[in-house]
C-alpha cells in the first residue's frame, strides 16, 4: 500500500531519527516559549525560510540530472544513464518517500513540511493567533480560523 502523502517519508525513516526530529522541534517550541514574544516571531520567520525535504530533493535531482546531460553533451553519451536513474529514483520517491539521499537528508535534520508546520503551529498557539477562532456562543468561526492558520 501507498503511504500517505504526510507519513511517506516519516514511516521509510528510521524511529530513532524521527524522535530526534520531533524533539529537537519540541526544544524549540520551549526555548521560544521561554524567551518571549520577540523569540517566537524570529522562530517562525526561520520555519519561513527552512527548506523541507521535497524542496531539497527536487533540487539535488535536477542538479545530477543537469550534470548528467552535461556529460552525456560534452564527454560520453554513456552519461545519458545518469538522468534516467535520477528520474527512477524520484519517482520512487514520489510513490514510497524513499530514494537513496532520503536518510542523508533526514540524518542531516531535514524535515517534511508537515514536521515543520507542527512547530510553526504550536508556535503560532503559543502566540495566541487562535484565541479568536470561538465565536461567543462557543462554536468555532472557519474564517477566525482559516485566518489564524495564515498569519
Amino acid at each position: 500500500m501507498i503511504p500517505s502523502t504526510t507519513q511517506r517519508v516519516p514511516k521509510r525513516t528510521a524511529e530513532y531519527i524521527n524522535e530526534e526530529i520531533r524533539d529537537t522541534a519540541a526544544k524549540n517550541v520551549v526555548w521560544a516559549a521561554a524567551a518571549g514574544a520577540e523569540a517566537i516571531e524570529r522562530r517562525l520567520a526561520a520555519l519561513d525560510r527552512e527548506w523541507d525535504i521535497e524542496r531539497a530533493l527536487e533540487t539535488n535531482a535536477a542538479i545530477a540530472s543537469l550534470l548528467g546531460v552535461f556529460l552525456g553533451t560534452t564527454v560520453n553519451r554513456k552519461w545519458f544513464v545518469f538522468p534516467a536513474i535520477v528520474g527512477g529514483f524520484l519517482l520512487q520517491h514520489a510513490i514510497q518517500g524513499w530514494c537513496p539521499p532520503v536518510p542523508l537528508m533526514r540524518r542531516l535534520g531535514f524535515r517534511t513540511q508537515a514536521e515543520i508546520d507542527a512547530e510553526r503551529y504550536a508556535l503560532k498557539a503559543l502566540r495566541g493567533d487562535f484565541r479568536h477562532v470561538l465565536q461567543a456562543d462557543g462554536t468555532a468561526s472557519a474564517m477566525e480560523a482559516m485566518k489564524a492558520a495564515s498569519r
